[in-house]
């Protein structure tokens, strides 16, 4: 069965008109109306359709509501998701990770960048049977994409044209003051059109303590290279500093390092390594400094050492390290 993040519960409940009752269909859901939220809590995706469509029935503007839903969100608040996507370099970046690192979110949202030659369609895909609190979670997510990316973005963001499967539930108009754009409907998928000047126009969004951290982890790692750096610790140096992008290619490191691919897989193993040990110690020892010098949640720190799913860190930080990355951040912190 297919989850979402209880994050877009609390956003659907906040969003609601004044006056309209949301405690019994959020506590429906078996979560609390005052409770902390936790975006790594999940629900099942087709009882939170039927949340979202009970809510709308009772909200006089229930056209407008998925709007103003998508329209509330910000980066922080998706946690490893919105750290990919404020640390990319620009929302090109940015759509590019979220195909990687969107099911954070859930099981059931899948984001895919289809190229084209004017801009790209940032094209979203749900798991789900089109009954109708699953359109309007559609409405909301691409609404939710264009906030952040004008959050992110260092210049005004607009998408060229929005597009929706669905036949449109009111006045188109109402859509597209919402998205100063055209909106499409019935129009074979659930995306934006981006131009390529927005893609490529620098976020002005980061974080500073990521920034920090890795400054730091380089310069101690530049400290510890003696005046003739191995070959290991050069490849280290380098993967380390790409590993939010996802675990880089041998082609890549051995173009950081200019030399080519084949040549850098021969000095490797001349020198008694290959090229995925190497990853795997960069991976480790930048997955235990963040362990224990920062306090990102676990879910961060699998997406800064390249993982785009926390249990796949977690089994591969218990093969490095004989425990796993909770017993060893706890272990650190009373040492």
């Amino acid at each position: 069965m297919s989850q979402i993040t209880s994050l877009y519960v609390y956003k659907v409940a906040a969003q609601a008109s004044a006056g309209v009752e949301t405690r019994d269909l959020v506590e429906g859901l078996g979560l609390s109306i005052d409770g902390a939220i936790d975006p790594s809590q999940m629900v099942s995706s087709s009882e939170y359709y039927d949340f979202f469509a009970a809510l709308a029935s009772r909200d006089p503007e229930g056209v407008a509501l998925p709007l103003r839903i998508g329209a509330a969100m910000r980066v922080d608040e998706y946690g490893a998701f919105g750290l990919a996507w404020k640390s990319a370099p620009n929302l090109l970046g940015s759509f590019i990770r979220s195909e990687r690192y969107g099911h954070v979110l859930g099981s059931a949202e899948t984001y895919a960048v289809e190229p084209r030659e004017e801009g790209v369609f940032f094209s979203l895909e749900k798991a789900g049977d089109g009954r109708p609190g699953m359109l309007l979670s559609n409405e909301a997510s691409i609404s939710a994409v264009v906030a952040i990316s004008q959050e992110a973005s260092a210049i005004p963001f607009a998408p060229l044209s929005v597009h929706f499967k669905h036949e449109a539930r009111g006045a188109t108009s109402i859509y597209e003051e919402h998205f100063c754009c055209p909106v499409y409907f019935e129009s074979g998928r659930d995306a934006l059109f981006v131009s390529k000047d927005s893609l490529e126009a620098p976020n002005k969004l980061g974080d500073a303590t990521i920034a920090s951290f890795f400054d730091r982890h380089l310069e101690q790692e530049l400290e510890s290279l003696s005046s003739d750096p191995s070959l290991e610790q050069q490849v280290r140096s380098v993967i380390a500093n790409v590993l939010s992008e996802g675990v880089p290619t041998l082609s890549l490191v051995a173009s950081e390092l200019g030399v080519g691919a084949r040549t850098l897989q021969r000095r490797l193993t001349e020198h008694g390594h290959s090229f995925q040990g190497v990853v795997d110690l960069a991976r480790k020892d930048l997955a235990q400094r963040l362990l224990r010098e920062t306090s990102y949640s676990l879910a961060e720190v699998a997406f800064l050492t390249g993982f785009a799913e926390q249990s796949g860190f977690t089994r591969a930080f218990k093969r490095w390290a004989g425990q796993t990355p909770r017993s060893y951040r706890l272990s650190s912190s009373s040492a």
